[in-house]
């Protein structure tokens, strides 16, 4: 089964002195996985060039491929296209496309923040759809989102065709019995099915259920299987469903 794996980079003073809600990281966690990559890393960190191109840097040699999220606007905290391209070593040139875009959407003679707007990392390339006139710029492994949630969102979803792989399978364990009492199951459950994703959450105040167990694989036989087996190790008792 294919596995493909992936870092998201927000970038945001706002995001780290709590002014904005940052809901682009679970929508991209959420439907990354729905399309079966595994997020591997998630990054928040400020607008300062250094940090910028550090992190990226990192990611970018670990991870088959990297989204950012914000810092691609006009204004002077918007500098995550030179973080990327100072993380690539590469230059920061204006893309002619982009900057006919520029041209049309604002007159002849744009100002310099809407010329900002057309900077790209050299050797960028452009890729259409999603919300807004702008195309999203990748450079190698790495692609420039928007900050802003509703565009986020839009870009993000028209790249997930480009990301999509073998998808990952999921049952579910409701019980009724604290993860004192079925850790040991579990632990067995994992050394037979040593590939398995066995997540366990507690629900603190819950009356329907205490813990929810998810199983995950993107084999379905060996999901199957180990679903069945982990049902067998649970006293009877505690299940309350399954899904």
């Amino acid at each position: 089964m294919q596995e493909r794996s992936c870092a998201l980079v927000v970038i945001g003073n706002e995001i780290l002195s709590g002014k904005i809600h940052d809901t682009n990281t679970y929508f991209a966690a959420r439907e990354l996985r729905a399309i079966g990559v595994a997020l591997k890393r998630i990054a928040v960190i400020p607008d300062e060039l250094d940090a910028i191109a550090e992190e990226v840097r990192y990611c970018a040699q670990r991870f088959e491929f990297v989204i950012t999220s914000g810092g691609v606007g006009p204004t002077h905290d918007d500098i995550t296209i030179a973080g990327v391209a100072a993380a690539l070593g590469r230059p920061v040139v204006i893309d002619p496309q982009l900057e006919a875009l520029i041209r049309e959407h604002f007159g002849d003679q744009p100002n310099k923040a809407g010329m900002k707007m057309a900077e790209v990392p050299q050797g960028a390339v452009l890729i259409e759809g999603g919300p807004m006139i702008f195309p999203t710029v990748q450079v190698e492994n790495i692609y420039m989102l928007p900050g802003i949630p509703q565009l986020f969102e839009g870009k993000l979803t028209a790249l997930k065709p480009r990301f999509a792989t073998d998808p990952y399978f999921v049952r579910a364990i409701y019980t009724s019995a604290g993860e004192g009492r079925i850790a040991a199951s579990l632990d067995a459950c994992l050394e037979r099915f040593p590939k398995l994703l066995l997540g366990s959450y507690p629900k603190i105040g819950n009356a329907e259920y205490r813990v929810k167990l998810t199983l995950e694989s993107k084999d379905s036989d060996y999901l199957d299987s180990a679903f069945h087996y982990l049902l067998e190790l649970l006293p009877a008792d505690v299940i309350i469903k399954t899904e």
